[in-house]
């Protein structure tokens, strides 16, 4: 909550139209909520104050850094982007929710750890289903912490020149440890699979070997997050390699409905969503085929100009969906 001066001077300076003041505030207003670590808050605050211009007292980990290339193709190696989805709108099993919240209080609060010679979680393993909130959470951790979101590209990493691979591994490990970023190895069995699976040429153990050897030695800024749909095929030397293994199962009924509810938010419909044919529907799908679906329906209801959402809308979308 901000001082009563604070609140005073807002209120005096927005009454009396002396934007300067206002402004003058409102940036002591943000740097208290940071301070407090209510960076949510803090960053909602600047989006209102300043819109798509970049606040004057922005820190240097927000300004996005110039990524390393591929030597032979000339394309970037990662790529960076300002996160924009917030802790707000993940739907998570409990488990899982609470390990990302820990993550979060450890990164906010990494001072009072390292006056006991302790260190936040600098690698996260991100594993489950395709499409149950992996990449979002990643991003979701980018914005809470204030830092950009680096996501590895393996089109431009994994080369098709000998030895090349590693050495574009070097280069993004190289990057990372100097700049405050969130990193994102999307699809890490590509660079972490088993060393022992006989149908691998000797290229690829070589790139596992240096993800392995990367890995151990990486003391930088950045918080590392690898995410896989094929936790399986992972090399088993890998898992050792991370403070903290996340799990994202499919959503349970109970989180089914909270999805629900949030991506019908807003939406005129005649139905509950406690509905049985709804959640017949829904249930073992990932959050990311159902959002498609509500997205699909949403749009043929606004075109075909309907008052409501139906359940036959729905489950239309739903067929085409499961035609594709």
């Amino acid at each position: 909550m901000a001082s009563g001066k604070l609140l005073r001077l807002l209120v005096q300076s927005g009454a009396s139209g002396d934007s300067n003041a206002f402004k003058s505030a409102t940036e002591q207003l943000i740097k208290e909520e940071r301070a407090k670590q209510h960076n949510l808050l803090a960053n909602d605050l600047e989006r209102i104050l300043y819109g798509d211009r970049v606040s004057p007292n922005t820190s240097a980990h927000n300004i996005l850094p110039q990524a390393p290339i591929d030597k032979e193709s000339g394309v970037a190696l990662i790529d960076i982007k300002q996160a924009n989805r917030s802790i707000n709108e993940l739907i998570l099993e409990k488990r899982t929710f609470e390990v990302i919240e820990n993550v979060l209080e450890e990164h906010r609060r990494e001072d009072v750890l390292r006056s006991y010679g302790m260190m936040p979680a600098e690698k996260i393993l991100f594993f489950g289903p395709p499409g149950c909130g992996k990449t979002l959470s990643a991003e979701a951790i980018a914005y809470e912490l204030n830092r950009p979101l680096a996501i590895v590209r393996l089109d431009s990493l994994v080369s098709s020149f000998l030895g090349e691979t590693a050495a574009n591994l070097r280069k993004i490990f190289d990057f990372i440890e100097k700049h405050k970023l969130v990193v994102l190895f999307d699809e890490f069995d590509a660079l972490g699979k088993e060393r022992d699976d006989g149908s691998e040429h000797g290229e690829l153990r070589r790139v596992v070997n240096a993800v392995l050897q990367m890995m151990d030695s990486y003391d930088g800024k950045s918080l590392i997050v690898a995410a896989t749909n094929h936790e399986q095929i992972l090399d088993s030397a890998i898992w050792r390699r991370f403070d903290e293994l996340v799990e994202f199962p499919l959503l349970s009924k109970n989180q089914l409905q909270s999805l629900l509810q949030l991506k019908l938010r807003g939406v005129r419909r005649d139905f509950d969503l406690d509905d049985p044919e709804l959640n017949s529907m829904f249930y073992g799908n990932s959050p990311a085929i159902i959002e498609r679906i509500i997205r699909r329906a949403i749009k043929r209801m606004i075109l075909k100009q309907n008052e409501f959402l139906t359940i036959r809308i729905l489950k239309n979308a739903f067929e085409l969906e499961n035609r594709k």
